[in-house]
């Protein structure tokens, strides 16, 4: 396993909560919101990916 994508997904979360945080001093709790769910999209994007690589791991392991 790479340590790059847990270093990608941190960055995700810290660039988030930065721009979650900007908005919701400035009053923008709906856009706030949005940036939030659209962060985890991104990096449910990057772990679905990661599982779907497991699983052709463990299929080709035990020749399935």
């Amino acid at each position: 396993m790479d340590v790059d994508i847990i270093f990608k997904i941190a960055g995700i979360g810290i660039a988030i909560a930065v721009i979650n945080q900007i908005l919701a001093k400035a009053g923008r709790e709906d856009y706030a919101l949005m940036t939030t769910l659209a962060g985890i999209v991104v990096v449910l994007f990057f772990i679905i990916r990661m599982i779907s690589e497991f699983f052709e791991t463990v299929k080709t392991l035990f020749q399935l």
